[in-house]
């Protein structure tokens, strides 16, 4: 599982002007299943994005965001293997073949 860290490098003004693109990017990663949830850090200089699968697909997946193809945004991607989780988010629980012992 990864956390995609985005930071804005544009003003907000070209950020909202690309902003339906990058919905509709996002809609698609989620119907592609890479996505597991995502939304905008407050105060508002970019997101989170929670997804999962190979890194380079990951990778590659990103550098398709509007945000990216305008040189909006940076991407800053964290791995890591959830052991535990709370109740109703045991989906979010990497297998146990993965978990440290």
């Amino acid at each position: 599982m990864f956390i995609v860290a985005l930071s804005y490098i544009a003003p907000l003004e070209e950020i909202d002007a690309q902003l339906a693109q990058h919905v509709l990017w996002l809609k698609q990663c989620y119907a592609d299943g890479l996505f597991l949830a995502s939304g905008r850090k407050e105060p508002r200089t970019g997101g989170i994005i929670l997804a999962r699968g190979d890194r380079h697909a990951l990778q590659q997946r990103l550098a398709q965001d509007p945000f990216a193809l305008a040189g909006l945004a940076r991407y800053d991607i964290t791995e890591f293997h959830p052991s535990m989780t709370a109740p109703g988010l045991e989906v979010l629980a990497a297998p146990a073949e993965e978990r440290a012992p």
